[in-house]
């Protein structure tokens, strides 16, 4: 027979079903609707989420290279690292910055030689203010500064010294990837005056915290969209060449070959070496000989445009000074790349003629014989 529940029992299982109905409300009400990050189709992103972090990754490699130099400069352990990444308007930098901030523009130049705007670089003035009062020798643990604080004109100086450090490491953290070279630098002491970028003009915004003992600042990397667009289709150029070549290797080398076969080398024979004194030198007459402390039987370096590439015998070939080739000093390398005449000499044993003027001077065949 079933069991049977008593009234007690059923207030309490109803009251039981009513409070998990309730606590079901309670946690749907506590769920949030997910936010949602307004795109403005006014002005659409110019550059796509793998390019940026292709810039964040060039710039976490940046970060590593400048820590160190600063480190070394400063006498300080400091840490440095990328917050952010990404795509603004340059009026929402340039409205960021006060009346009293400094900027420094950096000229980069790209290998196509094309005008782009500069880069633009502005430190806090807190992190500036303690990195120039370490290179006075002070402790540079200064956190109470003015927001309308100016630099004086020794430390506008420092400034320059600086920053120009934090800028070095930019040519080696972009050498992955293209070839820079650093230009121009100057300061902007009143960033509204700064009128080479539009407002409205796309641009990449890279934050840089940097932690130096007790202070800690953010190094703000202001990279223009014109010039972050030229570096990006130099990248894309250079990739599409590299698997045009990788494509058809063999028929690329031939190319190549048959480009570069008519150029005019220069191949010359070291006969040796030997130290003589000036009065010897002085002394020397028609009919002299000289020592080149070497075996008339020991080998000859032979030199293709000041690379030394073969081993070779000197000889005699129809009258004219000549040289056999005997072996490549390169043993790695392919024996299709060496040039057709020194194949046939190393395989029908037949000393190549490098020289075709007769020997003018008597002592000259008399030291090679020697």
């Amino acid at each position: 027979m079933a069991e049977v529940l008593s009234q007690s029992q059923i207030d309490a299982l109803l009251n039981s079903m009513n409070n998990s109905s309730d606590g079901e409300k309670e946690e749907f009400q506590e769920k949030k609707k997910p936010e949602y990050r307004k795109y403005d189709f006014y002005s659409p992103k110019k550059f796509t989420k793998d390019r940026l972090k292709l810039v964040q990754g060039i710039y976490d490699n940046y970060t590593r290279i400048v820590s160190s130099r600063i480190n070394g400069i400063l006498r300080v352990s400091s840490e440095m690292s990328v917050m952010t990444v990404e795509e603004q308007r340059y009026y929402e930098f340039s409205n960021g910055l006060s009346d009293s901030d400094i900027i420094m523009l950096c000229d980069l130049q790209l290998p196509d030689e094309s005008k782009n705007p500069p880069l633009i670089v502005h430190i806090n003035q807190i992190l500036m203010v303690n990195m120039i009062d370490r290179m006075l020798g002070g402790l540079g643990s200064d956190r109470d500064i003015d927001a309308l604080y100016t630099y004086t004109d020794m430390e506008l100086v420092l400034y320059r010294k600086i920053i120009g450090y934090i800028l070095g490491g930019t040519k080696e953290a972009w050498s992955n990837y293209i070839k820079l070279e650093m230009g121009a630098q100057r300061l902007e002491e009143n960033p509204s005056l700064f009128q080479d970028i539009s407002l409205d003009e796309p641009i990449a915004i890279i934050l840089l915290e940097v932690k130096m003992e007790d202070v800690e600042g953010i190094i703000t990397i202001c990279i223009p969209g014109t010039l972050l667009t030229s570096i990006f289709s130099i990248i894309e150029r250079g990739k599409q060449i590299e698997s045009d070549y990788a494509h058809d290797r063999e028929r690329t080398r031939e190319a190549i070959l048959g480009k570069i076969k008519d150029s005019a080398l220069t191949v010359r024979a070291d006969l040796g070496e030997a130290k003589v004194s000036m009065r010897d030198v002085v002394g020397l007459k028609v009919g002299d000989v000289l020592d080149l402390n070497k075996s008339k039987d020991s080998s000859l370096s032979v030199y293709v445009d000041k690379e030394p590439w073969f081993e070779a015998k000197a000889g005699v070939h129809k009258k004219n000074v000549a040289i056999k080739i005997k072996n490549r000093l390169d043993q790695e390398e392919d024996k299709n790349s060496l040039p057709d005449a020194s194949l046939e000499a190393m395989e029908d044993g037949t000393a190549v003629d490098m020289q075709s003027e007769p020997a003018e001077e008597p002592v000259q065949q008399e030291a090679v014989q020697e």
